[in-house]
C-alpha cells in the first residue's frame, strides 16, 4: 500500500504499532507517560512533567517563497510547535532547529528567518539552544521543542467525557482565508488583508490560555491545526466519544467573513492552521474561562456518548450534512 493510500493518520498508527511491538515506546522507561498520538509526548522529570514536540515546514507543502517572507517563516516555524505545548497545558522552555536549504540561498534570507524565529521565542520566553544545518534541494525547517507542565495537570486528547461542553479560543477561518488571499493575490480592504495575512503567517499560540486550562479543570484539549472538525475528530477517537456542533455558534473570524461571506464558515470548520485551542470541560469551568481568559472563548457544542460521531446542527437543531472534514498529509482534504 502506498503512503498516499494509507494517509497521514493511518501511517502514524502503523508506525506506533511498530514502536510498541519493538518494546521501545512509552513503557520502555519508567519516566514515560504519553507517547505517539497526542499533541506532544510526555515524561516525568522530578516533580514536573516534561513535554516534547516537533514539527516541520516544507517548501511547496506548507509555504512558498512567493507568499511568505523569511522573517514570517521563522515566526511560524516556532509558533506551530508552541501551539502543541499550549494544547497540553504546558510552558515552553527550549527549542532546537534543523534547517535544510539549497546552497544558493542568500545568507541574508537565513538571517531573516532566524530573526523572525527569535522574535517569536522572545515573545513566549523560549530559548533556542542549537540544532543542525544541511544542504537540500528545497527549504525544510524542523523545530523540536521541550516544555513542562505541573504534575497531574497535563491536558490530553483522551479525557473528554459525555456531557462536557466544547469550546474554542479566539476566532476561526482567518488562516485559511489568508492563505487563499495570498495564493490568489486577492485585492482586499487594507485592514481585512492585514488581519488575514497575520493570521496565516504569524499565528499567536495560546500558551497562557493553555496553562490556565491545565490549572482550572479543563479535561481535554487540542490545537486547531488541521481544522475544527478534523481536530475534534482526533479528540473523539482518543476519548471514545462523539460530539454535536452548533454551526450558528462557530466563531468565524470577522475578517474572513468580510472577505468571503458564507464561504468563511467552511474555512472555520475545515481550513486549519488557526492554532486556537479546542477544549472540553464541564460548563462551569468554561464559564469561568470566559471570565478569566483575555481572548474570546466560545462554546460551540457538547460531547456525546455516540462514539466518534460528530453531528452538525443548524439553529433549529436539525442535522446538517456536509462534505469536507480537514487537512491530512498524503491525502489532502478529507471528509
Amino acid at each position: 500500500m502506498k503512503v498516499g493510500e494509507l494517509g497521514e493518520f493511518g501511517l502514524i498508527e502503523s508506525l506506533r504499532r511498530i514502536i510498541e511491538r519493538a518494546g521501545v515506546g512509552v513503557g520502555l522507561r519508567r519516566e514515560g507517560i504519553l507517547g505517539i498520538g497526542d499533541d506532544a509526548a510526555a515524561w516525568r522529570a522530578g516533580k514536573r512533567t516534561q513535554l516534547g514536540t516537533t514539527d516541520t515546514l516544507v517548501e511547496g507543502i506548507h509555504f512558498t517563497r512567493e507568499t511568505a517572507s523569511w522573517r514570517d517563516l521563522g515566526w511560524k516555524s516556532l509558533a506551530v510547535n508552541l501551539s502543541d505545548i499550549a494544547a497540553m497545558g504546558g510552558d515552553p522552555a527550549v527549542a532546537l532547529v534543523s534547517l535544510s536549504l539549497p546552497a544558493e540561498t542568500d545568507a541574508a534570507c537565513v538571517e531573516a528567518l532566524y530573526e523572525g524565529m527569535a522574535e517569536c521565542a522572545l515573545a513566549f520566553r523560549t530559548a533556542i539552544l542549537g540544532g543542525n544545518v544541511s544542504e537540500a534541494p528545497l527549504i525544510v525547517i524542523t523545530v523540536s521543542l521541550v516544555g513542562e507542565v505541573e504534575e497531574g495537570r497535563m491536558l490530553t486528547r483522551s479525557a473528554a467525557k459525555p456531557g462536557d461542553a466544547i469550546a474554542v479560543t479566539g476566532y476561526l477561518g482567518a488562516s485559511a482565508a489568508g492563505l487563499r488571499m495570498l495564493k490568489e493575490r486577492l485585492d482586499l480592504a487594507p485592514d481585512v488583508g492585514s488581519s488575514l495575512r497575520m493570521a496565516h503567517l504569524r499565528p499567536s499560540p495560546r500558551v497562557v490560555e493553555g496553562v490556565w486550562m491545565a490549572r482550572h479543570g479543563v479535561r481535554a484539549a487540542i490545537d486547531i491545526s488541521d481544522g475544527l472538525l478534523a481536530d475534534l475528530g482526533h479528540v473523539c477517537r482518543a476519548s471514545a466519544v462523539g460530539a454535536q456542533i452548533r454551526l450558528a455558534d462557530v466563531p468565524v473570524h470577522p475578517a474572513a467573513r468580510r472577505a468571503f461571506g458564507d464561504r468563511s464558515l467552511e474555512m472555520a470548520l475545515s481550513g486549519g492552521e488557526d492554532y486556537e485551542l479546542l477544549f472540553t470541560a464541564p460548563l462551569p469551568v468554561i464559564e469561568r474561562a470566559r471570565q478569566d481568559i483575555s481572548v474570546p472563548v466560545t462554546i460551540v457544542g457538547s460531547i456525546t456518548g455516540e462514539t466518534e460521531r460528530i453531528v452538525l446542527v443548524d439553529e433549529s437543531g436539525k442535522e446538517v450534512r456536509r462534505g469536507r472534514g480537514g487537512w491530512e498529509h498524503f491525502g489532502g482534504w478529507k471528509a
